[in-house]
């Protein structure tokens, strides 16, 4: 069985403050920088369908409502290395034209070019799903590729 697409062919991240985010077709990826030595007992992470808070010892990280909503039940986090929280959210809507521009409603924006990246690589991800022995890891894509590229599904195979 081979590795995932965002494993063969790289993830594009957002730079943080405290970290960084970075996503899938189907998940939203925060990775946060916590002091050296953290212990899961200094972790209050909070994850609703819209709204995440995450404190470490008493101090706000991240808080907010997400740019879109996530299934509330499938969020995770945890803690690695006692020195990161990767927290992992599954996207409602898995469509690759579903890319999220920032993390939060209001923060945390991808710049242009990062925004562009994120929809090339959902759009790939999107075609790999749709044409499983192909592999699109390491494929450039231009043209029309922004709200997931056009859709072939209507054509006859």
């Amino acid at each position: 069985m081979s590795a995932p697409f965002e494993e063969r062919s790289g993830v594009v991240p957002c730079g943080t403050p405290w970290g960084r985010w970075y996503q899938t077709l189907e998940e939203v990826f925060i990775e946060v920088r916590v002091p050296p030595g953290t212990r899961a007992k200094d972790v209050r992470c909070t994850l609703r369908s819209r709204h995440i808070a995450l404190a470490v010892r008493g101090q706000e990280l991240l808080q907010g409502k997400l740019f879109d909503s996530t299934v509330t039940d499938e969020g995770t986090w945890t803690l690695e290395d006692r020195q990161l929280i990767r927290i992992v959210l599954m996207k409602t809507n898995r469509d690759a034209g579903n890319c999220w521009t920032s993390l939060l409603e209001n923060e945390y924006a991808a710049d242009p070019w990062v925004q562009d990246q994120m929809q090339r690589k959902l759009t790939l991800e999107r075609f790999q799903r749709e044409n499983p022995g192909f592999d699109f890891s390491g494929a450039e894509i231009s043209g029309n590729y922004s709200k997931g590229g056009p859709d072939f599904s209507s054509l006859e195979k």
